[in-house]
């Protein structure tokens, strides 16, 4: 049976799929370190998932398109990597008024309406995240991190 949290995904708000997290975490034996770092991070990748999940332009890190906000995918961009990836392509894609870089063919490409940035930007920018270069490397600490948050959003869905 999926859990609470993962049930959420495909439909719900950020805010309550940020609330079941937050109780998920108090309910849970995670030390106080990883709860106050994993509510941040999802809600920084929440910022942009759900509006391409309610655009009906999901999409994986390699650009395939994808039906469904799936836990799968959602670990998926939980890779720091990934998600820098992902700023990228959505900041072109604003620029372009079209979805960039992904399956989807133009006419439905077309349908992207831009997607708020900041959010994610600024928790990026947080970890010493460049977004102004696509290329620049980031603090292999600061990917570590990610790595052990990502492992807590696992054990909750």
């Amino acid at each position: 049976m999926a859990s609470p949290l993962a049930q959420q995904l495909p439909t719900a708000t950020k805010e309550d799929i940020l609330a079941t997290l937050t109780q998920a975490l108090i309910q849970s034996d995670e030390a106080a370190f990883w709860s106050e770092k994993t509510v941040p991070f999802v809600n920084a990748v929440l910022s942009v998932l759900l509006p391409l999940r309610d655009q009906h332009l999901l999409f994986t890190p390699e650009g395939r398109m994808c039906d469904a906000l799936t836990p799968e995918l959602f670990l998926r961009w939980c890779d720091l990597v990934s998600l820098k990836l992902l700023a990228f392509t959505l900041q072109e894609s604003n620029e372009a008024n079209v979805l960039c870089h992904t399956d989807y063919d133009l006419q439905q490409s077309r349908r992207y309406i831009p997607v708020e940035l900041e959010t994610l930007g600024t928790y990026l920018s947080g970890y010493m995240i460049n977004l102004e270069c696509k290329d620049d490397d980031f603090p292999i600490a600061h990917y570590n991190l990610h790595v052990g948050i990502t492992t807590v959003v696992k054990g909750m869905l």
